[in-house]
């Protein structure tokens, strides 16, 4: 793995490393580790928290699955078991993170942060500096995440809101709000699956709609719309296929755009490409707003009206 030598009086470790150094043991780095391994090179996986695929234990809420197939989210080399769902569940795909580690005999160092990491051109390798140690590689791999932090935006007049305040990675199950009127700000696929877990456990969800934004179901004539789309994109020109897709997404789902939910100019699979947000996979929201059950607020611009709405 490397070599090891203490700095002078805070004895500081430094450890040299023979093979890359992987930042995160989420899904990506474990994936890194186990190709590298596959190919006869070492690694060293740092890990700031305490546990394999942090974001998944500890930030998502508990009705949790797989918006996609699970073949299309297994890691390389080993996948997941065959007698787990099409859309495996919070618990399910943690389980399998866990088989991964352990079959290609992965272990990450847990509780290292790392607080800077610098190329060092002098001598062709990176220092990788975290609380109690410096490590040294000439390979650096960056797997933590696109969601490892969670995004608060400012709302004026928030500070004298007078009720519970969470962001979604701290939200576990509607069941906490039962008979309760909730605010949730933000129409993507999480605030889509909050809304309707609310709405399941006899919660009043109101849905603060700020952007426009792509719902498509997650299947659409038997088939995974996901699994449709890349199958297209082999043979058709891509605004072809998100033509193709948003005139599924009409005839499976109706006009959108009568429930509050107004769809952007440019096509889905575009729209990820030029900006990474997500179109979202519908699982059952958009019926409890046809039902009444999930109200959409337009706008967000502040508190105090967004409060006034819901009121």
């Amino acid at each position: 793995m490397g070599s090891c030598k203490k700095k002078g009086g805070n004895r500081q470790k430094t450890l040299w490393i023979h093979g890359p150094i992987i930042v995160g043991a989420g899904p990506s780095g474990l994936a890194a580790s186990a190709c590298l391994k596959n190919n006869g090179v070492p690694s060293l996986i740092l890990e700031r928290s305490d546990c394999l695929a942090s974001l998944w234990q500890q930030r998502t809420y508990d009705r949790l699955k797989l918006h996609l197939p699970k073949h299309f989210c297994e890691l390389p080399l080993f996948g997941f078991p065959e007698n787990f769902p099409k859309y495996p569940t919070k618990h399910q795909f943690i389980s399998y993170v866990e088989s991964y580690a352990a079959h290609f005999a992965i272990e990450p160092r847990f509780k290292q942060a790392v607080e800077r990491a610098e190329f060092d051109p002098k001598i062709g390798v990176w220092r990788i500096q975290t609380q109690d140690c410096e490590y040294i590689s000439r390979w650096l791999i960056a797997a933590t995440g696109e969601n490892a932090e969670p995004v608060e935006p400012e709302v004026p007049g928030l500070e004298r809101f007078r009720g519970q305040v969470i962001h979604t990675s701290r939200y576990i199950t509607g069941a906490d709000y039962r008979n309760q009127r909730v605010l949730v700000v933000g129409c993507g696929n999480s605030g889509m699956e909050v809304s309707l877990d609310l709405c399941r456990h006899n919660a009043a969800p109101h849905m603060v709609v700020r952007n426009t934004v792509h719902v498509l179901p997650r299947e659409m004539f038997g088939f995974s719309t996901f699994g449709v789309a890349m199958g297209l994109l082999k043979w058709l020109p891509l605004r072809l296929v998100d033509k193709f897709l948003l005139l599924a997404a009409n005839f499976n789902l109706g006009n959108t755009d009568r429930l509050g939910l107004r769809r952007p100019k440019t096509g889905p699979i575009e729209l990820k490409n030029a900006t990474g947000k997500t179109p979202v996979l519908d699982s059952g929201a958009l019926s409890q707003i046809r039902a009444g059950k999930i109200k959409v607020i337009p706008g967000g611009g502040s508190c105090e009206r967004d409060h006034k709405q819901w009121s």
